[in-house]
């Protein structure tokens, strides 16, 4: 069983707006380790993140909802989400200057 270390996803939502950032591949297991949102703007802005088996995520799949990035500032989450073929990493920002990096690494099952 081949693991790869990558970046897993890079995304810059739209404001308000659930959007999926990483989906396990078909025949593969990922270890999402670090999540990196950073604040681009001169103002401090609300996120969420989601374990979601869809890219509408329900209110039970709310891994982090409300916290805050300051101002020009990045927050580094360490995580350790282990996650089957399918399921999604989902993240919303409250305003469109958050940028969401996440890390870790893909396993053939």
């Amino acid at each position: 069983m081949a693991t790869r270390y990558k970046i897993l996803g890079q995304s810059k939502p739209s404001a308000a707006t659930d959007t999926t950032l990483y989906t396990v591949p078909t025949a593969k297991e990922a270890v999402v380790s670090t999540l990196a949102i950073c604040n681009d703007s001169a103002s401090a802005t609300a996120y969420r993140v989601f374990v979601s088996a869809s890219a509408s995520p329900t209110t039970s799949e709310r891994l982090v909802y409300g916290a805050s990035v300051p101002a020009n500032d990045t927050v580094f989450l360490t995580l350790g989400i282990t996650a089957e073929a399918a399921k999604r990493i989902v993240v919303y920002a409250a305003a469109a200057n958050l940028v969401f990096h996440a890390f870790g690494s893909e396993s053939d099952v």
